[in-house]
């Protein structure tokens, strides 16, 4: 990790954490006009998944839509910075997914909002990196999607 130099001017927000600031805004104002709407918010997440670059972030995202749904199927889902997310009754987010290709990371990550139930003890994981799921993996997303709603 490289340390600026005091002399180094900050550029500010690159084009796409302002890509990612629009799409919040444009999230906002939709989640005014059709609140906790399940079929807007489906189709707005299949949408994002659609519009990922990278085969890979598509597949295991799509997957990842399909865990959650069917083992929290009280979150609602919606996009969150342009990403699928999926947010309890009150519509705060409880987990996501972040494209490894959204912001050219070497993976993609699926985590989890300070709402989820996940507390354990003074530390515990709140994102996961992705390079690809298998049985294994989906099992302990599953466990704790479960465990993050209950």
């Amino acid at each position: 990790m490289s340390v600026k130099k005091e002399t180094e001017k900050s550029k500010g927000l690159t084009d796409v954490e302002k890509a990612a600031m629009k799409a919040r805004l444009q999230e906002l104002k939709a989640e005014t006009r059709a609140s906790k709407n399940r079929e807007e918010g489906e189709k707005a997440v299949l949408a994002a998944i659609a519009q990922m670059k990278d085969p890979n972030d598509r597949s295991i995202c799509k997957r990842i839509h399909e865990i959650v749904t069917n083992a929290a199927p009280d979150l609602m889902p919606k996009t969150w910075y342009g990403m699928p997310a999926y947010a309890d009754k009150d519509g705060k987010v409880i987990c996501f997914f972040q494209a490894a290709s959204k912001f050219n990371t070497r993976y993609a990550t699926f985590g989890f909002q300070h709402d989820a139930n996940l507390d354990e003890g003074n530390m515990w994981a709140a994102s996961f990196a992705l390079i690809k799921l298998t049985a294994a993996e989906e099992a302990k997303i599953i466990a704790l999607v479960k465990k993050a709603v209950s």
